[in-house]
């Protein structure tokens, strides 16, 4: 019998940590381990993208609606490289995600050999949790125990560096000897939960409000039932960050949706109006969307200690589990006899949904973006997983959906990278292949990255148990987040050279693939595009033509936002006519009966 290549052993490793499934690229940097996996037959089952950045993304998607470990392997040098703005996006959203690279011989290093790339300076900010090379084949199991523990633990990409050669050499174990690491795969459960003075503490300071706001992100998502308890003791509103949009459904009246720039306007009048604030799970960066400071008294759960006490000058900070911390602390809690501030919370919700409905309705030129997000909702099952790309179609995915059922949903949060939509989704179908899973992409993002990616999708496709996976492409040929940052918050005019891109045949590429290609281009075709993916036995493309110069307005538009998108227009925007036309038709929805009043944009 053969021996154990360290190679062999890898994989052996990964398997016995639960690992089923490895996103890569090949390249002879990790030649050994490519072999490895033809002996082990393929088990964990390596997933093949169009590139490393892709790999990434999936491993990505893959942690975060699995809530395992996602694992991407990449070559040395370039492919070591391509995987870190992946790895960033894991890093900034607190994924936890392992990268297995490859690394030139050791023999050759520091002689500027072909592919030789110094890693660990590469990866010292991007893996800073850890991320170690592997010189000998007795750093292993300890060096990749470490990683997967410490990504787990931490919420964070780590990074292992195997050169091709160690790979190639006969495993043996660490000895019971001097400057030997052994080391163990057990990572047993744990809970952490705050002092009893310090939860007595923030009810204090929850009990004391008359106007609580609650603010949840993903580290809330497996305690949705505590913060529903939470929310009816207090009587309050619940708002949620990007991340958190699956945290609770949005047929709970009280439920705000999203906050910040691409939120909605009740989640903005609850952080103005309220006199309490519960942040539980969120590191939501953008503090100008909580309330002024001193305005409100405020508590923080989160269970990193790096994390907490930052955004807002927070009374008491509770470090623990969600879930078990607010166990703990909803007993210690005075149910509010008033709900008052709930009620005018609940009647935000409505009024905003018909604004949304009569955004929606207005007429485009072709389509209204905000419609095609609008149509889908209706037609989501309730099992349903939804991927958004960057960009102006994030205004859409997060104003649009409503949350329900098991609905899983995410985006690139703190990155917010261009991109990871296609990738995301296809993560999470091999998590998920009982599932169908839904991709919203811009044009540019679907150039940038997701048209390569349908290959990957073509490859895999008949290996789920669910064939849906449905790619929807607002098309409008600008990138028009951009576009719309620039008017708002410079004047500047759309500069095409930078902006314009062209119209690409979806539809056509995805016939090309074998899958369903829908071009949409009149409203009435819409709703009858969704149907028809959704019945369909296998990939749609889904390519809906709609209007660049319906505006992301946010939430709180202040008329010196306005004043700079009129100035863009006088400087001669190359789309300033129905601009100005969309601009105002959206807009003046707030100010017709049952929506908002004219003095809360002054």
């Amino acid at each position: 019998m053969s021996s154990q290549k360290v190679s062999d052993y890898v994989l052996a490793r990964l398997r016995e940590w639960d690992v089923t499934h490895v996103f890569g690229y090949p390249g002879d940097g990790i030649n050994g381990l490519l072999a490895a996996w033809g002996r082990a037959e393929n088990e964990p089952r390596f997933v093949q993208s169009r590139h490393e950045e892709m790999s990434a993304f999936e491993a990505v998607g893959y942690a975060k609606f699995s809530g395992k470990v996602g694992v991407c392997a990449a070559t040395s040098g370039p492919g070591a490289i391509h995987l870190l703005n992946g790895l960033y996006d894991a890093k900034l959203d607190h994924v936890p995600v392992v990268a297995i690279v490859g690394q030139t011989h050791r023999s050759a290093m520091g002689g500027s050999y072909q592919q030789e790339v110094d890693l660990h300076t590469l990866f010292k900010d991007v893996a800073s949790d850890f991320v170690e090379t592997v010189n000998v084949p007795e750093q292993l199991p300890n060096v990749l125990d470490r990683a997967i523990r410490t990504a787990y633990a931490r919420r964070a990409p780590t990074a292992v560096i195997i050169p091709a050669d160690v790979q190639e050499l006969d495993y043996e174990a660490p000895g019971h000897a001097f400057k030997m690491v052994p080391s163990s795969l057990d990572r047993s459960s744990w809970s952490s939960v705050p002092s009893r003075d310090a939860l007595e503490r923030a009810a204090e300071v929850l009990n004391s409000g008359d106007k609580v706001a609650i603010l949840v992100g993903q580290g809330a998502a497996g305690a949705r039932k505590e913060v529903q308890e939470a929310a009816e003791m207090l009587g309050a509103g619940v708002a949620k960050a990007l991340l958190g949009m699956d945290v609770l459904h949005d047929d709970l009246p009280y439920v705000t949706g999203p906050i910040g720039l691409l939120g909605t306007r009740p989640s903005y009048e609850l952080m103005t109006g309220c006199d309490t604030l519960l942040t539980i799970g969120s590191s939501f960066p953008y503090s100008q969307f909580l309330p002024e400071y001193g305005k409100a008294r405020a508590v923080q759960i989160d269970i990193d200690p790096h994390m907490i006490g930052m955004r807002y000058p927070y009374e008491v900070n509770l470090i623990g589990d969600a879930a078990d911390t607010l166990r703990n602390l909803i007993p210690l809690l005075e149910r509010k006899e008033s709900r008052d501030w709930q009620d005018e919370t609940i009647a935000g919700v409505q009024r905003w949904r018909e604004i949304m409905r009569r955004r929606a309705e207005v007429a485009a030129d072709p389509v209204n973006p905000e419609y095609v997000a609008h149509a889908l909702d209706p037609h989501l099952p309730d099992n349903a997983i939804i991927t958004s790309d960057s960009g102006s179609v994030a205004n859409w995915y997060a104003r649009h959906l409503t949350m329900r059922g098991t609905m899983r949903g995410s985006l690139s949060g703190t990155l917010a990278t261009m991109g990871c939509g296609v990738p995301y989704a296809l993560g999470a179908k091999f998590a998920h292949p009982d599932r169908p899973a839904v991709a919203l992409v811009g044009d540019g993002a679907m150039q940038m990255n997701g048209m390569s990616e349908l290959i990957s999708v073509a490859k895999y496709r008949f290996s789920w148990e669910d064939p849906r996976f449905i790619v929807a492409i607002w098309n409008n040929q600008d990138l028009n987040q951009v576009t719309w940052e620039m008017r708002a918050m410079s004047g500047a005019p759309q500069f095409l050279p930078s902006q314009q891109i062209p119209d690409v045949s979806y539809a056509a590429f995805a016939d090309s693939l074998g899958f369903t290609g829908i071009r949409v281009g009149k409203p009435e075709e819409v709703e009858p595009a969704w149907r028809a993916a959704f019945a369909a036995e296998g990939p749609v493309v889904l390519d809906f033509h709609t209007d660049p110069a319906v505006p992301p307005i946010p939430p709180h538009a202040t008329w010196d936002q306005m004043e700079s998108t009129l100035e863009s227009i006088v400087k001669g925007d190359s789309d300033r006519g129905s601009m100005v036309k969309q601009g105002f038709k959206s807009k003046v929805q707030e100010f017709l009966p049952g929506g908002q009043k004219k003095d809360e944009d002054k």
